[in-house]
C-alpha cells in the first residue's frame, strides 16, 4: 500500500474518532453497568467485562441511586441532596435524566417541592416510582412527559428504598428510622398497610416470585422475611453481622447480602442458613445482580470499587476500580 493511501486511511480513522467525541469507546454489547457516584456528582457508564469506564456525566448534588429505562436509553438519577438519610442538609427536588446513547445530561425533572428523592424504580406499567422522603410518599413520574402524575403516601418517615412486585400491583418501601415497611397498592395508588419490623432498617429486596420481601435490622444481625400474602414478618434469618443490602438470586433459592463489616454473605433461603461468606471492603453500598443471575456487583463507596462475584462458581473476580463515592447501581442490557 502506498504511503499516501496509508496516510489517508489513518487520517480518516482519526477524524472518525474525533467526531465520535464522548461516544468512544463504544458501549458493550453484553450490557453496561450504570453507577451513581455521590462524591463526584456523576453518573458512570462502565463495561463490566473490560472494567473500563466508558463515560462520565455530571449530575446534581447528590445523586445516590440510578434507574435505567426499560429500553436502556435513559438513566434517571434522583438528586437527594448533600446529606445522609435523616441528617441535616440540602433537600433535593429533581431527577436528572442522562441519555445513555449520547452520554450527556439531557433533562431535569422538577418534582415541584423539596422531597429528598432517593430510590427510583420502573414498574411493569412503564411509570417511574421514586421515594420522596420529606413527603412520606412515593412520587409517580411519567417518563414520556417527565411530569409527576401522582403521589402515594407511605405513612412513615424516611421511606428510603423501594421495590416493586413482579406483577406491578404492589410496592414496598423500607422506612429507615421508622423501622418499618410500607405496602402500597400501585393500581389504586393508596397505602395498604405499614408493617412494623424493628427499630431501624436499611434497604429492601424482593423474591423473583414476589412472595417474600427482605429488609435488614441495623441493630441486631438478622434479616426480616416478610410474607407478602399476610403482610407480616414471617421469620428472621440470623447472620454473623448486620446487613445493608441484599438481592435474591434469579432462581429464588439464595439471598446475597452485603455487610458494612466487610462481608458478602450467601444465604440458603430454604434452610435460612448462611452457606458462604466472602471478604470485601467495608462498605455501605448497593448490591446488584445481572438479569441472568450469574454475576453480582457490590458498590463500595469508601474503597471506590465495585466488587464482582461469579455467582455459579462462588468466586470473587477482579474488582472494578473506580473512585470513592460509587454507590447506586443499575444495569443496561443493551444501549440503543
Amino acid at each position: 500500500m502506498s504511503a499516501p493511501i496509508t496516510w489517508l486511511i489513518a487520517s480518516l480513522m482519526f477524524l472518525a474518532f474525533v467526531a465520535g467525541g464522548e461516544r468512544a469507546p463504544a458501549a458493550s454489547a453484553h450490557g453496561v453497568l450504570i453507577v451513581a457516584n455521590q462524591r463526584e456528582h456523576t453518573t458512570l457508564l462502565v463495561d463490566p467485562k473490560t472494567r473500563q469506564e466508558l463515560a462520565k456525566v455530571i449530575v446534581g448534588v447528590n445523586g445516590h441511586e440510578v434507574a435505567v429505562s426499560p429500553d436502556s436509553r435513559f438513566a434517571y438519577v434522583p438528586i437527594y441532596g448533600n446529606s445522609g438519610v435523616g441528617k441535616p442538609g440540602t433537600d433535593g427536588a429533581t431527577i436528572d435524566v442522562v441519555d445513555l446513547r449520547d452520554r450527556k445530561l439531557t433533562a431535569t425533572i422538577d418534582l415541584g417541592k423539596p422531597l429528598r428523592p432517593h430510590r427510583a424504580a420502573f414498574g411493569p406499567d412503564g411509570l417511574l416510582y421514586v421515594t420522596a422522603e420529606l413527603s412520606k410518599a412515593i412520587d409517580v413520574v411519567d417518563p414520556t412527559t417527565r411530569k409527576v402524575v401522582a403521589e402515594i403516601p407511605t405513612g412513615a418517615i424516611e421511606s428510603h428504598m423501594i421495590v416493586i412486585s413482579p406483577d406491578g400491583t404492589r410496592a414496598y418501601t423500607a422506612n429507615v428510622s421508622a423501622g418499618s415497611v410500607s405496602v402500597l397498592d400501585l393500581k389504586q395508588r393508596s397505602l395498604v398497610t405499614v408493617i412494623p419490623v424493628t427499630k431501624t432498617v436499611q434497604r429492601i429486596s424482593i423474591s423473583p416470585d414476589g412472595r417474600h420481601v427482605f429488609t435488614h435490622d441495623q441493630d441486631t444481625p438478622r434479616i426480616a422475611v416478610i410474607d407478602t400474602g399476610t403482610n407480616k414478618v414471617a421469620s428472621w434469618i440470623p447472620i454473623p453481622a448486620t446487613v445493608y443490602s441484599s438481592a435474591p438470586t434469579a432462581d429464588g433459592h439464595k439471598l446475597l447480602a452485603s455487610s458494612p463489616s466487610g462481608k458478602l454473605f450467601v444465604i440458603d433461603l430454604t434452610s435460612a442458613k448462611l452457606e458462604e461468606s466472602f471478604d470485601i471492603p467495608a462498605a455501605l453500598g448497593e448490591l446488584l445482580l445481572t438479569p441472568d443471575g450469574k454475576v453480582a456487583f457490590v458498590s463500595c463507596p469508601q474503597a471506590g470499587t465495585i466488587e464482582v462475584l461469579d455467582v455459579p462458581a462462588r468466586k470473587l473476580l477482579q474488582p472494578i476500580k473506580l473512585t470513592q463515592g460509587v454507590d447506586g447501581l443499575a444495569w443496561a442490557p443493551a444501549i440503543p
